[in-house]
């Protein structure tokens, strides 16, 4: 019994190990013919509806000089999850086809066990990390923790010129938010919707979770990811910040060349 148990298991090792290099040289096959393993790009999914406003916003920014982008607040929530992602789906694909839409997966929510942040960006500023305690964000939230503690005081730094975006999530456009923005003298940005990519602040938590990504002992508890995202943050080249801003007119155009489709930035 014990002779058929160690049969069964070099042969179970041996199949394991052609299979392996088979795949290896299938591998190199592909890299040699210009495919590469990526994952793939996750993006909310976008109607034609969608696409025309999308398009829409872009021709009518896509002349902004730099000085108009400048006094944009761009602001957005991001969920951190402490969920490994050596777990993902790996997909052969040719350079420069990221956000082709065979390469592509719409959706709506992503999972994980994490924390919920908010951020808000300009050139040369940039506000403390806010992250919600209660894990989720509602109006009533939303007013008192994000409208009157930082788009208030930004607001009366800035002045008349101040122009404050915000995507179109239901808890930014409920009655309250709408009354207290007026009620501040706060312009708000017109914003299309499902529009995360033209989102600068969006590549800002992009570059937080590499940095998170390379740490030598990556946060396995709530507590630690708080911690750690507000290093980070804080510790990011306000350079990147302006540079990410300015590449605005960019985005409108790359945006207006795939017809309102998803974009790469």
């Amino acid at each position: 019994m014990a002779n058929n148990q160690s049969v069964r298991r070099h042969l179970d090792a041996f199949t394991r190990g052609r299979i392996i290099g088979k795949l290896r040289k299938a591998a190199v096959r592909l890299h040699g013919g210009g495919l590469f393993a990526r994952r793939p790009v996750r993006c909310v999914p976008l109607t034609p509806a969608h696409r025309r406003r999308r398009s829409l916003w872009c021709r009518e920014h896509r002349n902004w000089r730099d000085n108009e982008w400048g006094r944009v607040f761009f602001t957005d929530e991001i969920r951190f999850s402490l969920s490994s992602d050596s777990h993902r789906i790996l997909i052969w694909r040719e350079r420069g086809s990221r956000n082709h839409p065979s390469n592509i997966i719409e959706r709506d929510k992503y999972g994980g066990h994490g924390v919920l942040v908010w951020g808000g960006i300009m050139l040369g500023s940039r506000t403390d990390l806010h992250i919600f305690d209660a894990g989720s964000v509602n109006g009533t939230c939303y007013c008192n923790e994000i409208l009157l503690s930082y788009v208030r005081l930004f607001r009366g730094a800035m002045g008349l010129q101040f122009l404050f975006m915000d995507d179109n999530a239901p808890c930014h456009r409920t009655v309250a938010a709408e009354q207290l923005l007026e009620s501040e003298d706060v312009e708000r940005m017109d914003w299309p919707e499902r529009s995360p990519d033209l989102n600068p602040i969006q590549h800002v938590c992009n570059f937080l979770g590499r940095r998170l990504a390379a740490h030598t002992l990556p946060p396995v508890m709530i507590r630690e990811l708080r911690l750690a995202l507000q290093d980070e943050w804080a510790a990011m080249p306000q350079q990147l910040i302006d540079t990410l801003i300015l590449s605005m007119g960019r985005r409108c155009e790359t945006c207006l060349a795939v017809r309102g489709d998803h974009i790469s930035y």
